[in-house]
């Protein structure tokens, strides 16, 4: 993308807990260039092996046209982008989503980093339920890039450490599994130096 910003995906990881849903997070090293010591969601930048990697048939239709829109001529496609999600959940928890019946995937949220920021990214948040397999707390096979995962209810996440984006996003992922309808894909764009925010329908 221009003016160095770099797509990225997000899973947001969920599970039914004792007290109700739980979301998975960690936090990133105090080293980090990115949000030193922030919890955050697994994710990051694509790579240029999404570019072949297999995204296919965790998106609704809806998902993928609203992934389409306000991008770049060179953004990734839906399927790059579900495919970049998927390998930062493996690579930084050690969990995986297999293909299901049903779009495991809900695009629910959208951010580009504002330009003061040191490094810059066009992220694409997505929701997913988490299957027997990967709604364990093993975490053993991760990269160790997120430190202290855990699978935390929204009141606790929200006491965290977070990034104000991430913050923001919470709020949403709180009303959608409350069942509250989301009229388009909230998007804090920060492309330029005049923040928008719009909606993705």
């Amino acid at each position: 993308m221009s003016d160095g910003i770099r797509p990225a995906s997000t899973v947001i990881l969920c599970r039914e807990g004792r007290g109700g849903p739980e979301i998975l997070m960690g936090q990133r090293g105090a080293g980090a260039v990115f949000m030193p010591s922030k919890f955050v969601f697994p994710g990051g930048g694509v790579d240029a092996e999404d570019h072949v990697a297999d995204g296919n048939g965790f998106l609704a239709q809806q998902c993928r046209e609203r992934l389409t829109q306000l991008v770049p001529p060179e953004a990734p496609s839906p399927e790059m982008l579900v495919a970049a999600a998927l390998r930062e959940l493996t690579e930084e928890t050690g969990l995986s989503l297999p293909r299901a019946r049903e779009p495991a995937f809900r695009f629910i949220f959208r951010a580009i980093t504002p330009p003061w920021k040191g490094r810059r990214f066009d992220a694409r948040f997505f929701l997913a339920q988490a299957d027997e397999s990967a709604a364990h707390e093993d975490f053993s096979a991760g990269s160790g890039e997120l430190q202290h995962l855990r699978w935390l209810n929204l009141p606790d996440a929200r006491e965290l450490d977070l990034p104000f984006i991430t913050e923001v996003v919470l709020a949403e992922v709180g009303a959608l599994l409350a069942g509250t309808p989301q009229p388009g894909v909230p998007f804090f764009d920060n492309s330029t130096s005049t923040p928008a925010f719009r909606r993705i329908v």
